[in-house]
């Protein structure tokens, strides 16, 4: 019995405006910037048009991304809130591709912008085993004094009260024809600036080991430490870290060189240093593992794996000869692909806008 599982990104399903451009120019679109704004009134109705009009393009690519991913349970990041979520899926995954979901789960975490992790499911699987729910439960409310992972780097910006998930940790326990899976979805702390000498991604990781840790620690508990092994579970999500990244040299003239290399220490370090989880992504090639394009300038550009489906070992090791797929249709066309795995992208992809986001989707389909 198989099941089609999928995680995605869609990058700020949002289902309200931000007019705080109007006086934070860092705030401001680059469109709006090209004309004279004579008050705030006129600048929130010219923001209004401007974000309804590029949200659509977007949201038709997204849809056609989660629609290519063909997923019986379909895992979101980045939705603002259930009515937003409920006006995507109706108006855009089942009126324009004929493809929605009836169940949807979500629970509103921590961000401070409000973007929140969702589980879509179908009733049923593609082979037509019923896909129940059982329970849904949000880890949002566990602070470092909780779990005692409070440290001297957390310290730097943190206090032992504050919540662990930047966002949450949503589990869900499912039953898919009657043979239990258990789901966690979370989206970890973002690479935030650079600050006291340490770059964006070192001064912001002890925040997502400690969500790591968090992670770890709620299955350890469900299960047993040292009794997870044999346990039929998944980690879904964006996690903002990763364990290799391929760098990226040369100019469009003279052509691209990719250079993969492994890095010293990540936050995912802790989901794969004793072999908790396996990353079934690690069965692709090296250069063709990515999810994201990152790019500050000429002289910070790679591609990396921000978004995983890790699998218990029981499930990987059912499933050793299957390999994720990544859905690439919907990157804009800033993304540098190494040779050989160019895609034709959806209608309308823009330079770096309109797209389905920069996230690829991960979809793998699963044996249980």
């Amino acid at each position: 019995m198989s099941l089609r599982l999928a995680t995605f990104n869609i990058e700020n399903l949002m289902s309200r405006f931000d007019f705080s451009g109007f006086r934070n120019q860092l705030k401001q679109d680059r469109v709006l910037r090209l004309f004279e704004v004579r008050s705030e009134a006129e600048y929130q109705r010219l923001e209004e048009a401007r974000t309804i009009a590029h949200t659509d393009d977007t949201r038709q690519m997204s849809a056609l991304a989660i629609a290519d991913c063909d997923a019986d349970i379909l895992c979101l990041q980045e939705a603002d809130n259930m009515a937003a979520l409920q006006a995507f899926e109706y108006g855009y995954l089942f009126r324009m591709v004929g493809n929605g979901y009836r169940q949807k789960y979500l629970i509103e975490g921590n961000d401070s912008r409000g973007i929140d992790v969702a589980v879509l499911t179908r009733e049923k699987t593609r082979d037509g085993q019923p896909i129940e729910c059982l329970e849904v439960k949000s880890h949002a409310g566990l602070t470092y004094a909780d779990l005692d992972l409070f440290n001297d780097e957390l310290a730097q910006t943190n206090r032992p009260a504050d919540r662990i998930f930047k966002r949450d940790c949503l589990e869900l326990d499912l039953r898919i024809g009657g043979r239990p899976l258990t789901l966690y979805v979370v989206h970890f702390k973002s690479m935030g600036p650079a600050r006291e000498g340490l770059d964006g991604r070192q001064a912001t990781m002890p925040l997502r080991v400690a969500e790591a840790k968090a992670v770890r620690h709620i299955i350890e508990s469900r299960f047993g430490r040292g009794r997870t092994a044999d346990k039929m579970f998944a980690i879904c999500g964006d996690m903002n870290d990763y364990q290799e990244k391929v760098a990226i040299r040369g100019d469009r003239r003279n052509g691209y060189e990719f250079v993969p290399s492994e890095e010293g220490t990540s936050a995912l370090d802790v989901f794969t240093m004793d072999g908790f989880v396996e990353n079934p992504m690690l069965r692709r090639p090296v250069l063709d593992r990515w999810t994201l394009f990152h790019s500050r300038g000429p002289e910070e550009r790679h591609l990396c794996q921000l978004d995983y489906i890790w699998l218990s070992p029981a499930l990987a090791s059912r499933n050793a000869s299957r390999v994720p797929e990544i859905i690439r249709a919907g990157q804009p066309f800033r993304t540098i692909f190494p040779a050989g795995q160019e895609v034709e992208r959806y209608p309308r992809t823009g330079w770096d806008r309109p797209k389905a986001s920069d996230h690829c989707p991960v979809a793998m389909t699963l044996d249980i």
